[in-house]
C-alpha cells in the first residue's frame, strides 16, 4: 500500500502543479487511495520532496535530484547493517552473503527500491542473487554496498 501509494504521489507531481498537501490528498482521494495528511507529509520526507518555484510566489512539489540515491541509501543501511556478511559481483551478477534467514528480507527490500539498473533478485536461506544490466552497474552496486558495511 505505502508503495503504490508513494508510486501514485510520484506520478500525480509530475503531471500537473501540486502546491499543498491538502491537494495531494484530494488528486490521491480521487484515484481511490485514502490517506491522511501525516502520511502524505511523511511520504513527502520519505521520497525526498522539495518545493520548486514555477511563477512568482508559486511552488510545486518536485522530487529532488538526490532522491533515489539517498532512499536507496537510507534503506539499504538498515537491512545491510543488520544482515550482510559479504558482497561480492561477476560481470553482471552480484552475490550478497547475509546471515542465515535473512536473504529474502534483504532481496525483498530491494524488490522494492528504485534500483533502474537492477533487473532482478533471487534469495535463497542466506544468499542472495541480483542480475544487474550490466558489470559497471554491478561493480558501483558492490562498491557503494561496501561503503556502507
Amino acid at each position: 500500500m505505502k508503495n503504490e501509494r508513494q508510486n501514485r504521489i510520484l506520478a500525480i507531481i509530475a503531471e500537473e502543479n501540486i502546491e499543498t498537501q491538502e491537494q495531494l490528498l484530494a488528486r490521491l482521494a480521487e484515484q481511490g487511495i485514502h490517506s491522511t495528511q501525516a502520511t502524505i507529509s511523511r511520504d513527502i520526507k520519505q521520497l525526498h520532496l522539495i518545493k520548486e518555484p514555477v511563477g512568482p510566489g508559486v511552488y510545486k512539489y518536485a522530487p529532488s535530484g538526490t532522491h533515489t540515491r539517498l532512499n536507496i541509501a537510507e534503506k539499504l543501511r538498515t537491512i545491510f547493517r543488520e544482515s550482510v556478511n559479504s558482497i561480492d559481483y561477476a560481470q553482471n551478477i552480484v552475490v550478497l552473503k547475509t546471515m542465515p534467514g535473512l536473504a529474502s528480507a534483504a532481496c525483498s527490500a530491494m524488490d522494492n527500491m528504485d534500483i533502474g539498473y537492477m533487473v532482478g533478485t533471487l534469495a535463497g536461506d542466506d544468499t542472495v542473487f541480483l542480475v544487474m544490466r550490466d558489470t559497471e552497474s554491478a561493480m558501483s552496486f558492490c562498491e557503494e554496498i561496501r561503503a556502507m558495511l
